[in-house]
């Protein structure tokens, strides 16, 4: 008895607007990198949120000084 062979089904078509991102999944990460290298870049904005360590205040800014060369 010979075996049936099937056709291959049709390939999904893709949509348009089911691949595309709304603004703020790219607005979003954006503006988060940009406010971490502007602080990066001048820590003097930054506000302390408590005592901190002044060990750890020395290195970070040994390290700034180090990339600012």
């Amino acid at each position: 008895m010979p075996a049936r062979t099937h056709s291959r089904p049709h390939p999904a078509t893709t949509g348009g607007a089911g691949t595309r991102l709304p603004w703020w999944a790219l607005a979003l990460p954006t503006l988060a990198f940009v406010a971490l290298l502007a602080l990066i870049l001048n820590p003097s904005d930054a506000q302390a949120a408590g005592g901190g360590d002044p060990t750890l205040a020395r290195l970070l800014e040994r390290v700034q000084q180090l990339l600012a060369r």
